[in-house]
């Protein structure tokens, strides 16, 4: 009798012990893996920028404004090891709007212009859980780089400032950027995902237009990217 029971104790050890490591290769991230994220990415920018110049004189009470923008956001993620990961933020472009805010001035908000832009960013990520967990939380801290292109004038802020042929230019930025997410595994390949990234963001806007008049602001973006999606392990 003791020796089926401690027949039957094996074999359960066993049954239990594969039960385990078959969840584990299912659901482990492991060195080598390979992770690719897709979802809805919504940049929020925090923006805050000094007062506008015109022709080169600082114009007291006035600002500029960077709407929201959601695009298709992707992200990669390859495991240097089972609990480091480098990662990769990408998207289609995001188109924000601009206002300029002359209310201090009794010219009210117009709409000043819009821009695309491209903010990849490469972090160094860490998951603190063991490999074989289902939910992988993971904090990240990197560089990121926007660049700025189609920017426009809208007609209102010309009609405003009583003037034509408006062109603009941003210029591109370099900046730190921080990330925190997580990864949950449906099965052994396919997860859920949700992330936000702090990014380190300022740009100088220059407006000119015919006659030379110029118009110049100094804006931190700073935004907060927010990505919801799902994700595959290879």
């Amino acid at each position: 009798m003791e020796k089926k029971k401690a027949l039957s104790l094996a074999i359960s050890t066993v049954l239990a012990g594969s039960l385990l490591l078959g969840a584990a290769s299912v659901t482990a991230y492991e060195a080598g893996d390979f992770i690719v994220r897709a979802g809805a990415a919504t940049v929020a920018p925090d923006d805050d920028s000094d007062a506008l110049e015109l022709d080169g004189a600082s114009l007291a009470g006035t600002e500029a404004e960077v709407d929201n923008d959601t695009q298709l956001g992707l992200t990669f993620t390859y495991m240097l090891t089972n609990h480091i990961g480098v990662g990769l933020l990408a998207a289609t472009p995001f188109e924000h709007d601009l206002k300029a805010d002359l209310s201090a001035l009794d010219l009210g908000k117009p709409d000043a212009g819009s821009a695309k832009q491209l903010p990849p960013t490469v972090t160094i990520q860490y998951f603190p859980m063991d490999s074989a967990s289902k939910f992988q939380p993971y904090a990240g801290v990197g560089v990121n780089y926007t660049k700025f292109f189609s920017e426009d004038v809208d007609s209102e802020l010309e009609t405003t400032l009583g003037v034509t042929g408006g062109d603009l230019e941003l210029d591109d930025s370099w900046g730190w950027a921080a990330q925190i997410g997580f990864d949950y595994a449906i099965d052994d390949h396919w997860l859920l995902n949700a992330s936000v990234w702090y990014i380190d963001l300022q740009t100088d806007a220059k407006f000119k237009f015919d006659g030379g008049t110029v118009v110049e602001a100094d804006v931190d973006v700073d935004p907060l990217v927010y990505m919801i999606g799902i994700g595959y392990k290879f």
